[in-house]
């Protein structure tokens, strides 16, 4: 069976509200201005003590949260700990701002769970497309369905998909067949979205960058869709139950890429606008990802 879901693009219907936190106020302000925009909504805290009671009374109240690294009472390491133990806040997205941009100051951030970086002093526009990497993140894991359907009732299928919006439609409905859905969700989405965008259409790495930067990813994502050459092209997803896994292979039409060099979280792409989805999918949401051959197809193992 090969199913085709229509496209429905996710809108987040309300402002994205973050918490920023640093001890500075010029800071805050500057943080604030650059992020003065209706797609917005801050708060501010001034250490890690203050943003953690924060976000412990309320939390579910934020999408995204900035946080300095080095400030009194609370520091940014510190604060980032206590979130990333609490499973209320598994899929709260953490943008950390530093001075300190050594590779080892990065890696420790990484391992603690800061997957979005900005080195002080920062452009708006740098800025806010870190800040909208991060939303994206966020944004993946609320398109997760309602759950109406019983997880066992998937065995086996396969499906096909063209536009962002069918995969993240798709890797909703795939993600109800798993233990922990809100953890496969955001795995399964980065690897069909890469499907579409670097596989099927071809956007490079350093062509992405460039689209984030000036902010028309989505309008090239769209302009690409349109061409005659990529009319008839698909990405599928198989999804199987095993004894003891799901797995989940994704194959595309695209010519492949270095997929070795993308499995870990590295510090050289810390403080890009993307470049960490396929180590965080491994991180966070699979036993197991493993590519083949050139890179247009991978296999995902979740655990049961």
């Amino acid at each position: 069976m090969t199913t085709t879901l229509a496209s429905s693009p996710i809108i987040m219907t309300d402002s994205a509200r973050i918490l920023l936190v640093d001890d500075e106020p010029l800071n805050l302000e500057i943080l604030a201005v650059h992020l003065d925009s209706p797609a917005y909504t801050t708060a501010s805290a001034e250490n890690g003590l203050e943003a953690w009671k924060m976000l412990d009374a309320d939390p579910d109240g934020f999408d995204a949260v900035l946080l300095d690294r080095m400030m009194p009472v609370m520091n940014g390491m510190e604060l980032l700990g206590k979130l990333r133990a609490d499973p209320r806040f598994v899929s709260l997205p953490v943008v950390m701002q530093t001075a300190a941009a050594g590779k080892e100051q990065v890696a420790e951030g990484l391992r603690q769970g800061a997957y979005y970086y900005l080195t002080k002093p920062f452009e708006r526009e740098v800025l806010l497309a870190i800040v909208e990497a991060a939303l994206e993140h966020r944004r993946n894991r609320l398109a997760l369905a309602d759950d109406r359907l019983d997880p066992g009732t998937l065995i086996e299928g396969a499906f096909r998909f063209r536009t962002l919006g069918e995969a993240r439609r798709l890797a909703s409905l795939l993600a109800r067949a798993c233990p922990n859905p809100d953890q496969t969700v955001l795995g399964l989405t980065e690897l069909m979205v890469n499907a579409v965008e670097h596989g099927n259409l071809g956007i490079t790495y350093r062509e992405k960058s460039a689209l984030n930067e000036k902010g028309t990813w989505r309008d090239e994502v769209d302009r690409r869709l349109a061409l005659p050459e990529n009319a008839r092209r698909f990405a599928t997803v198989c999804m199987r139950r095993l004894a003891d896994a799901i797995t989940f292979t994704i194959v595309d039409q695209g010519s492949g890429f270095d997929w070795p060099s993308y499995l870990e979280m590295s510090p050289d792409r810390a403080f890009d606008s993307h470049g960490r989805g396929i180590a965080m999918s491994r991180m966070l949401s699979f036993a197991a990802v493993e590519y083949s051959g050139n890179g247009n197809t991978v296999c995902a193992t979740v655990a049961t």
